[in-house]
C-alpha cells in the first residue's frame, strides 16, 4: 500500500507518483469584474475574518517550498484587490533571491496592473496571465458587467513596459467571442504576447445555462486552422494547456481542455484557498483544512503533517460535465479556488 514520506525534506509526491511542485494561491475571493462564466451577478463575499492574514498565507508558502514546490501562482478573485497584497509578493520574492523558489507569478484580470507592475516586476515577477475575452468594449462590458477595456489594456501595457511578459487567457464563449479569437490570436502575438484559450468549466452556480455559453476548443481550433497552420509544441509550462505554434504569427497558442481532453496525467499542482483549504484537484470537492493546523502551533509540524496527508488523497483526475439540469459540476465559484 502506497504511503506519503513525512521527513522533513521530503518532496510531495502523490499517490500516482506526480511531484507537486506548483502551487497555486487564491488570497481574496473578491473581484471588481463580474464575468458571467465565473460569477453571479449578486456575488456573496467571505466575510474578511475568515480569511487568512498575508503573514499565514506566507508561512504556508513556506511550507510548501520547503517540500520541493517551486512555482507559486498568486490568484484570485482579483488578488491585486487584496489590501496590502504587495506585502506578501515582498516575502515570498526572497525565497526567488534565496534560489529555493524558480518562479513567483500572478493571474489578473489587468484592471489593477497599471499600479503595481513596477513593483511586480521589481520584486521578481518575470510574467503574468491576464484574463481577456474580447477586445470589443461593448462586449468586453457584457462580460464582466461592469469592466473598462481601456483599464485593462492600459495595465497591459504597464505590465511590458516594466518588462514582464503577458500571457493572455480566453474564456471560448459560444455565441459571444468565437469570431473574435482569430483576431485575439493577431493581436495578442502582434505585441509578442502568448495566448491560451479555455473551455468553460462549470464551478459554482451562474445566472443562465454554462452548456449556452460552452465552445469546445475542437471547434474554435478547427476553425482557426481554416486561417493558420499550427504546429504541435512539445512545450510545457507547469500548467494544463497544451500548445501549438502559429505559423503566420510566429507566435504560441494554448488550449486547456478540462471538458472535452481531461489533462490530469500529469498535473504537478494544488490549489490553496484565501481562508486555508487545500484542494487537490479543480474538478474535486475533497480539500485540507490547513488554518486549523496552521493556528494550533507556531511550529511548521502540525501543518506539514497536514500538508503531506492531504497530497496522499489527491485523486487521478477530476471529471467535469457539462450538461443541462447540472449546472454546476462543482458548487464552489472559480473565484473561491482560484482562476
Amino acid at each position: 500500500m502506497w504511503s506519503p514520506r513525512t521527513d522533513a525534506a521530503a518532496p510531495l509526491v502523490d499517490p500516482f507518483q506526480r511531484a507537486i511542485t506548483y502551487l497555486r494561491i487564491s488570497v481574496t475571493d473578491r473581484c471588481d469584474l463580474r464575468c458571467v462564466y465565473c460569477m453571479s451577478e449578486e456575488m456573496q463575499f467571505l466575510p474578511k475574518r475568515d480569511l487568512l492574514t498575508l503573514e499565514e498565507l506566507e508561512r504556508l508558502c513556506g511550507v510548501f517550498i520547503a517540500r520541493g514546490v517551486r512555482k507559486l501562482r498568486i490568484t484570485g478573485g482579483e488578488p491585486l484587490m487584496r489590501r496590502d497584497i504587495m506585502h506578501l509578493f515582498r516575502g515570498l520574492s526572497r525565497h526567488l533571491d534565496a534560489g529555493t523558489l524558480d518562479e513567483l507569478t500572478l493571474t489578473t484580470n489587468g484592471t489593477q496592473l497599471g499600479r503595481f507592475a513596477g513593483e511586480l516586476a521589481a520584486l521578481g515577477v518575470r510574467r503574468v496571465n491576464v484574463s481577456l475575452d474580447t477586445l470589443d468594449p461593448q462586449k468586453f462590458r457584457a462580460i464582466t458587467r461592469r469592466g473598462d477595456l481601456q483599464v485593462v489594456l492600459d495595465g497591459i501595457a504597464a505590465a511590458r513596459a516594466a518588462g514582464i511578459r503577458v500571457k493572455i487567457n480566453a474564456v471560448a464563449l459560444k455565441g459571444v467571442n468565437e469570431d473574435e479569437i482569430a483576431g485575439m490570436v493577431a493581436w495578442a502575438h502582434g505585441l509578442g504576447m502568448d495566448m491560451t484559450l479555455i473551455e468553460v468549466m462549470p464551478l459554482g452556480e451562474v445566472e443562465g445555462d454554462r452548456t449556452d455559453q460552452f465552445l469546445p476548443l475542437s471547434v474554435a481550433r478547427a476553425r482557426l486552422e481554416s486561417r493558420y497552420t499550427l504546429t504541435p509544441l512539445p512545450d510545457r509550462t507547469g500548467g494544463p494547456a497544451r500548445y501549438v505554434r502559429v505559423e503566420e504569427t510566429g507566435g504560441r497558442l494554448g488550449f486547456i481542455t478540462p471538458l472535452t481532453h481531461n489533462f490530469c496525467e500529469s498535473c504537478n499542482r494544488v490549489r490553496l484557498t484565501c481562508t486555508g483549504k487545500l484542494y487537490m484537484c479543480l474538478g474535486q470537492e475533497d480539500a485540507a483544512d490547513l488554518r486549523a493546523a496552521l493556528r494550533a502551533s507556531p511550529d511548521d509540524a502540525l501543518v506539514t503533517q497536514a500538508v503531506v496527508e492531504a497530497i496522499s488523497r489527491k485523486p487521478k483526475g477530476h471529471d467535469f460535465v457539462i450538461e443541462r439540469q447540472r449546472p454546476a459540476a462543482v458548487p464552489r465559484h472559480m473565484s473561491v479556488t482560484g482562476g
